[in-house]
């Protein structure tokens, strides 16, 4: 499988400006060809193919006065510009015709050099070397110094170089693992509910308590959000002040990844399969509870148990989201009404108590194990429940309705 190792850089000035000025043709690249697609469209004409955009928008360009600034960065730098342009382009049509899955994906846009995050990419048709110093050789930008926390599994096949809203510059590599790295098969399997109060809550019973990373540095962000307020538009102080703000947000969200990257490895490689709840991230962060919401970080954690289950041969499924796990009784699966969320704990009829979160995470595990086992798909619904004597009782002064409860008209 293909994975993505991202280190830390260190360039110098001149090459600072290198990288800047790469930013800025690749942008300028991009800006370019989108332009000339939507005036196309808009004079009626037919879509421009890729190497006919290629040809009028690189190699065409690099000959006239306007754009001879362009042969100065590496070309493979600008045509993964447009190679970017197409992939959005492909991806807007494919969710326009509906084979897309997900949110609908709109039509790209122009960059801007305004924008918090710049990037380039390079393949190794650019020929790209990590050298023996330890350094990174770019083409037309020199040996950038790298901080390398762990070795790479193998021969990268592209590399990124971000820069982020923090001034912080990040080369990202593409590998692809050959290698067997599936775990040692074992007997537990677990259910996990995410909330708010407790991070993520085991079918086992464990709790593991949110961290809540952004509510703890509120005061800090708070306090440099009020200087930049007082800045004066366009002014050195102001742009100082909004990379002051940047670097404390992206602390708040380094630490959060690094703890989610803990927290998953160790439920990964203490089970053998995984079962979450597939939540409404977008919907639930629409709601009064949204700062906190996004505070958890539920779907980039979600997303660490996937990729990683699919490394290690482990097993992760998402349970559908509209299944009642919060109201089912894990032991006898009645279905009780809906409770509020002050409600942490609740008694069904047959006698057994549940703890909210913990009865929740072992209906997760339940029916996440009944999806994997039944291999036609069919819909899998609890057993029959004995009906409370209070609810099969027929009152003689019971008035009669022309609908039954089920919905079905009463001869």
């Amino acid at each position: 499988m293909q994975l993505r190792y991202q280190y830390r850089v260190y360039p110098d000035a001149t090459q600072c400006t290198a990288l800047a000025q790469a930013f800025g043709c690749a942008r300028v690249v991009f800006n370019d060809g989108l332009r000339l697609r939507r005036q196309a469209r808009e004079a009626g004409e037919k879509y421009i193919s890729d190497s006919d955009l290629s040809k009028r928008v690189i190699t065409e360009a690099r000959q006239t006065d306007q754009r001879a600034w362009l042969g100065e960065v590496s070309a493979v730098v600008l045509q993964q510009a447009l190679a970017d342009l197409n992939s959005a382009y492909r991806n807007f049509f494919t969710s326009l015709s509906g084979k897309r899955q997900g949110r609908t994906v709109g039509p790209p846009r122009y960059r801007s050099r305004k924008d918090n995050r710049q990037a380039i990419r390079f393949t190794r048709n650019a020929r790209f070397k990590v050298l023996d110093n330890g350094r990174l050789r770019l083409p037309k930008i020199g040996d950038i110094k790298v901080r390398w926390s762990r070795s790479l599994p193998s021969e990268p096949s592209s590399v990124t170089v971000i820069k982020d809203a923090a001034g912080r510059y990040f080369a990202s590599f593409v590998v692809t693992t050959t290698e067997d790295e599936n775990l040692p098969e074992l007997d537990s399997e677990v259910g996990i509910d995410l909330g708010l109060t407790h991070f993520a809550v085991m079918s086992d019973g464990t709790k593991v308590t949110a961290p809540k990373f952004l509510r703890r540095a509120a005061r800090k962000l708070k306090r440099l959000q009020q200087n930049l307020s007082r800045k004066t538009q366009g002014s050195n102080r102001r742009r100082k002040a909004v990379v002051k703000v940047a670097r404390a947000h992206a602390r708040v969200a380094d630490t959060r990844r690094d703890w989610q990257h803990k927290l998953s490895t160790t439920i990964i490689r203490d089970n053998q399969a995984v079962y979450v709840e597939d939540l409404c991230v977008a919907g639930l962060g629409r709601t009064r509870l949204a700062k906190s919401v996004h505070d958890a970080g539920w779907a980039s954690f979600t997303a660490m148990l996937e990729y990683k289950a699919a490394r290690y041969g482990r097993t992760f499924a998402r349970v559908d989201r509209w299944f009642p796990s919060t109201r089912m009784c894990s032991a006898c699966g009645r279905i009780n009404d809906k409770m509020t969320l002050t409600v942490r704990a609740w008694d069904c009829p047959c006698g057994s108590h549940h703890d909210r979160d913990v009865n929740a995470a072992i209906n997760i595990l339940a029916a996440g194990r009944a999806d994997r086992l039944n291999d036609r798909r069919a819909h899998i619904r609890p057993g029959p429940v004995p009906a409370a004597r209070s609810e099969a009782v027929t009152h003689q002064n019971t008035a009669r309705t022309p609908r039954s409860a089920a919905g079905i008209a009463v001869l």
